[in-house]
C-alpha cells in the first residue's frame, strides 16, 4: 500500500511539473527554416481536396440534435447524418456520414453550449466528393461564440505559416438543421482540423501512442524550440509534451527522434476565451501574460528560431490583417500582442530575462522521474 501510494504521489508531482518545468533536450533533425520552407502551393498539393482550398466551406449538416447534444459523456456514440454543400456547378452533393460529440473541456456542457464534432465519412462513398482522401475530420464548432472560432482558425493558419509540420484547417459556414425540427436552424462558423493519422501520413510518418511516454528531451530539438516560441507568442501555457496534452508526437523514423505538433488553442491569450484561466501552479494572472516554458536551447536554435519568426513577421501579421471577420478593436488589440513578442525576442535583454534565464531556470528546476513501475 505504502508503494502504491508513494508511486501515485510521484505522478502527481510529475504531472505537476510537467505544466511549469520544461526538461532539455537533445538536438534533433532540422525543421524547415527560412529558405528551404515549402511553398503554399507544395504544402497545398499534398493536401486532400477538403483542406486543398483557402475559401470558406458552406454546407448544410442534418441530424438528430436532440439525441447528439445529450450524447456528452464519457460513452459516446456516433449519430447519422446529412452533410450537403454545392459543387463548382451549384448543383447540391450529399454526403451520408456520422457525427460524434469530442473533447474535452469543451465537451462540458457548462462550458459550451455547442460542444465540438468529430465527423467520420466513409472513403467509399466519399470518393467523388470534396472529401475523399479522408475519413474522420475534427470540427471545432461556435461553441459560445463564433469570435473565437475564427480567433482559434488563424491560430492554426499561424502555425502553418512558420512549418508545413502543422495541422491543416478549413473555415466553414454551416447551416445546422435538426431532422425532427425541434430545434431552430442555424448558421455558424466552424473550421474542419486534419485527422491526426492524415497529418502523420502526410510527414511519412506515424503519431506515437500516448501510452508511450516521451519527455522533451527526447525531442527534436529546433522542432521543440519552434514550437515552444510558437506557444509563447499565442501566449498558451496549456500543453504538455510527457502528458501529450494538446501535442501529437510523429515519428518518421525509429531511430530518430519525434517532432511534436500542437493544437487546441482556446486557452490562448490571442483567443481570450471567456472560460480560459491559467492554472495557479504557473504562477501567472491571465492567459493574455507570456510565460516562456521551453528550456535552454543552443545558441545556433535560439539564433535560427528567432531568424525564422523574423523572416516570417509580415506573413503572421497578415493572417490577421487579411481577415474581414475580426472586429476592429480585436485587430489592434492583436497586432499589439504580436508586437510585444517580436519586441522580446529582438531586445537582447528582453530576450536574456524573458527567455533565456527562464528556461535556465526551467531546466534547473527540472525533476526527471524514471523507472516507475
Amino acid at each position: 500500500m505504502i508503494r502504491k501510494l508513494s508511486r501515485i504521489f510521484i505522478l502527481q508531482l510529475v504531472w505537476v511539473l510537467s505544466l511549469v518545468l520544461p526538461v532539455p533536450a537533445e538536438a534533433g533533425e532540422a525543421i524547415l527554416f527560412e529558405g528551404n520552407a515549402p511553398t503554399l502551393k507544395e504544402q497545398i498539393s499534398e493536401d486532400p481536396p477538403i483542406f486543398a482550398d483557402e475559401k470558406v466551406l458552406e454546407f448544410k449538416l442534418t441530424l438528430d440534435y436532440e439525441a447528439l447534444l445529450k450524447d456528452r459523456g464519457e460513452e459516446r456514440g456516433y449519430h447519422q447524418a446529412l452533410l450537403t454543400y454545392k459543387d463548382s456547378t451549384g448543383a447540391p452533393v450529399d454526403v451520408n456520414l456520422k457525427v460524434m460529440v469530442r473533447g474535452k473541456r469543451r465537451r462540458d456542457p457548462s462550458v459550451c453550449g455547442f460542444p465540438p464534432l468529430l465527423l467520420n465519412i466513409s472513403r467509399k462513398t466519399s470518393q467523388h466528393t470534396i472529401f475523399r482522401k479522408v475519413n474522420k475530420i475534427k470540427l471545432v464548432t461556435h461553441c459560445l461564440n463564433e469570435d473565437y472560432v475564427v480567433r482559434e482558425y488563424l491560430v492554426y493558419k499561424l502555425y502553418n505559416v512558420l512549418t508545413d509540420r502543422s495541422f491543416r484547417v478549413r473555415l466553414c459556414r454551416i447551416d445546422y438543421v435538426d431532422i425532427n425540427g425541434k430545434k431552430k436552424p442555424e448558421q455558424k462558423y466552424a473550421f474542419m482540423i486534419e485527422d491526426d493519422d492524415e497529418m502523420a501520413r502526410r510527414h511519412k510518418g506515424k503519431v506515437l501512442p500516448e501510452k508511450l511516454i516521451i519527455t522533451m528531451d527526447k525531442t527534436e530539438e529546433r522542432s521543440m524550440a519552434l514550437m515552444a516560441f510558437f506557444q509563447y507568442l499565442i501566449g498558451n501555457t496549456d500543453w504538455s509534451v510527457p502528458y501529450r496534452h494538446n501535442i501529437d508526437l510523429v515519428s518518421t523514423d525509429s531511430l530518430a527522434a519525434p517532432f511534436p505538433v500542437p493544437f487546441d488553442f482556446d486557452y490562448s491569450g490571442i483567443v481570450g476565451t471567456p472560460y480560459a484561466v491559467p492554472p495557479p501552479e504557473l504562477g501567472i494572472s491571465s492567459v493574455r501574460q507570456r510565460l516562456f516554458r521551453g528550456y535552454a536551447y543552443s545558441e545556433n536554435t535560439y539564433r535560427e528560431t528567432v531568424n525564422t519568426f523574423n523572416a516570417r513577421r509580415t506573413a503572421i501579421y497578415a493572417v490577421y490583417r487579411q481577415c474581414d471577420l475580426l472586429d476592429r478593436g480585436y485587430l489592434k488589440r492583436t497586432l499589439k500582442y504580436l508586437d510585444g513578442f517580436y519586441k522580446t525576442i529582438n531586445d537582447p535583454k528582453d530576450f536574456q530575462n524573458r527567455i533565456v534565464k527562464v528556461a535556465q531556470r526551467n531546466q534547473r528546476n527540472y525533476v526527471v522521474v524514471r523507472g516507475l513501475e
